[in-house]
């Protein structure tokens, strides 16, 4: 005998748990289709455990430098093993907050692999693809997230070419890695294994890390990795990876010249690809694009009408962040209760290396190409009190204003608490703030967030302390 819902979400992760809250708290009677833990990818396999990884290779690099605070700490060293047992610790123990506030709302969640069985149907499958569960719904909402996208020339097989999952979780720390794409994954990865103590070399076909970036910031972020010890070829393509005897052999292209790499490992982080595979999406008839499902994003509906989708499987940004304000619209729009759109130019994105990334809106480039007169301003760490006293003073904030009009079109960060402080920008470009509201802000003193408003004085001439 079926069960019957109002709303079914298929995938737990930051979309879909989010999105059944927010129905739970409409009303509406709402069940999750997940077939491993609650909070997807991003709380046990990515957001969440890398930033565990990220601050144990933070703290060490902090304790090495210790005399440079007046401290002195002998005999540094580290486990690996417990570096990667607390960052499970800690997924594991959200996954189980993501549980309560499964039952605290009254959402029932089915373990299993759901599959769209009709327009209001889906069937629960086991590992061995036999049915044990079916539901009838109003509304479907999918929610299904991505996964690592792989080539042909880099054969991935989970032990020695492996995806972002198997580097957050080794049994033994690699002497050598290469990590193929600079993206935000794979300089996060960077970072971490070259604090320490992995030899690693990092390889991207574009013209600078963090391609997506502001040309200024990738390439202020590249000159300080590079003096950490991490080798990067930018312009470079993989040609093949093949395993040789207990190694692997990268054949990689640099500025026209073969060369080939030798790795105990080499992490495969070349992007992601929408789960749009084996839960009925064909039978069904819903339109995909470019390994993505098609949606309308006013209401997030497929062409079919009473199925949704949100997430990393519509395609990008492919941000947590994003899957959850996306389940939220959806969800009210679904209620009527008519809710601002998704604003995609307002979305923050964020790289947790040290130092760190973020950004939000246009980078200078894009401004310029899209025909703006633009102003400048730029504030770095070096001229600010906060980040002398601390002993952070790599990286700049960066501002561009349209020239006309006043408004923010872009900010980036690169230093110390980064992707704390872009929240200022991001709220700053949602309400319209002008330049003059910003500079006008009162900021605590001494704070790194001082700089934000120092970056905006410098765009027309006022900053005080450079």
């Amino acid at each position: 005998m079926s069960k019957s819902f109002e709303i079914a979400i298929l995938g737990g992760g930051p979309g879909g748990y989010v999105a059944a809250i927010r129905a739970a708290q409409l009303g509406y009677k709402t069940v999750i289709i997940e077939k491993d833990k609650l909070g997807g990818v991003c709380l046990n396999w990515g957001c969440i455990p890398t930033k565990s990884l990220l601050k144990s290779a933070e703290l060490l690099e902090e304790i090495k430098h210790s005399k440079d605070y007046g401290l002195e700490v002998e005999n540094v060293s580290f486990d690996f093993k417990k570096v990667i047992m607390r960052s499970r610790d800690i997924s594991g123990r959200i996954s189980k907050n993501v549980e309560f506030l499964m039952k605290k709302n009254k959402i029932e969640v089915i373990k299993g692999f759901g599959k769209l069985s009709g327009n209001n149907k889906i069937d629960v499958l086991d590992d061995n693809g036999k049915i044990i569960d079916s539901i009838e719904t109003e509304k479907i909402i999918i929610s299904t997230g991505a996964r690592s996208r792989t080539i042909p020339q880099i054969p991935v097989d989970r032990k020695k070419v492996i995806t972002s999952t198997e580097a957050m979780n080794l049994s033994e720390q690699p002497n050598e890695m290469v990590i193929v794409g600079a993206g935000a994954i794979g300089v996060e990865f960077a970072y971490f294994y070259n604090a320490l103590g992995t030899k690693v070399t990092l390889i991207e076909m574009m013209d600078n890390i963090l391609p997506i970036e502001d040309k200024e910031v990738s390439e202020t972020l590249e000159k300080i990795l590079k003096k950490k010890g991490i080798v990067i070829h930018t312009k470079a393509t993989v040609d093949n990876v093949k395993a040789a005897d207990d190694k692997v052999e990268v054949n990689v292209t640099i500025n026209g010249e073969s060369k080939i790499i030798s790795s105990d490992i080499v992490l495969n982080a070349i992007g992601i690809v929408g789960n749009v595979e084996g839960f009925g999406l064909e039978e069904l008839g819903v339109e995909l694009y470019k390994n993505h499902i098609k949606v309308d994003k006013h209401s997030y509906q497929t062409n079919i009408k009473n199925i949704y989708a949100i997430g990393d499987v519509i395609g990008p940004p492919w941000l947590a962040h994003v899957a959850s304000a996306e389940g939220i619209h959806c969800v009210e729009t679904l209620n009527g209760l008519n809710p601002s759109e998704v604003d995609y130019t307002t979305i923050p994105g964020c790289t947790y290396c040290q130092p760190q990334v973020a950004s939000v809106g246009l980078t200078e480039q894009r401004a310029k190409e899209e025909g703006y007169e633009i102003k400048v301003g730029k504030f770095p760490f070096t001229a600010s009190g906060k980040a002398f006293a601390t002993g952070e003073r790599d990286g700049f904030v960066k501002v561009i204003f349209d020239a006309k009009y006043g408004e923010l079109l872009g900010a980036h960060v690169i230093g110390a608490n980064a992707t704390e402080l872009i929240a200022e920008f991001t709220l700053a470009k949602s309400m319209e703030a002008t330049f003059e509201s910003i500079i006008k802000t009162v900021h605590a003193h001494p704070t790194l967030s001082e700089s934000v408003m120092e970056a905006v004085a410098n765009a027309y001439n006022e900053a005080i302390h450079i």
